[in-house]
């Protein structure tokens, strides 16, 4: 195994450790079929995807908490439009080390893992 700068030799990296994402929605999804959808998958989070396919956040079921009353608004609304967990994400190259010291401090479960290209390619959960 080779090390990149700042990575010691056999140090974890993101890349170890991440599972593969479950769901992903698109971004333009109504927050009302975004509900449904965690709830009938029986997930806590989906991944949000752009219209190019690349991560756009991360989307849980408490960002979906305000919407349960379901109105107007939630039938029109599409998750784009709320708040979500949104970049920086964790590279498959980042040591576990900084990717759980980052989690800490943005206060999040899960993270997506992305490309260069900004494309999901897993997620991490410690």
């Amino acid at each position: 195994m080779t090390s990149t700068p700042g990575h010691a030799a056999g140090a974890a990296t993101v890349g170890d450790l991440m599972k593969r994402p479950e769901l992903q929605i698109s971004d333009d999804v109504m927050v009302d079929t975004a509900m449904d959808i965690l709830l009938s998958s029986g997930a806590d989070h989906a991944i949000v995807r752009d219209e190019e396919g690349r991560c756009a956040g991360l989307l849980t079921r408490l960002h979906l908490a305000p919407f349960q009353a379901r109105s107007w608004y939630t039938e029109r609304t599409p998750v784009r439009d709320i708040v979500h967990d949104r970049a920086p994400f964790a590279t498959t190259d980042m040591t576990a080390a900084a990717a759980a010291a980052a989690m800490r401090s943005r206060g999040l479960d899960v993270w997506p893992v992305v490309d260069g290209d900004g494309h999901v390619v897993g997620l991490l959960s410690f």
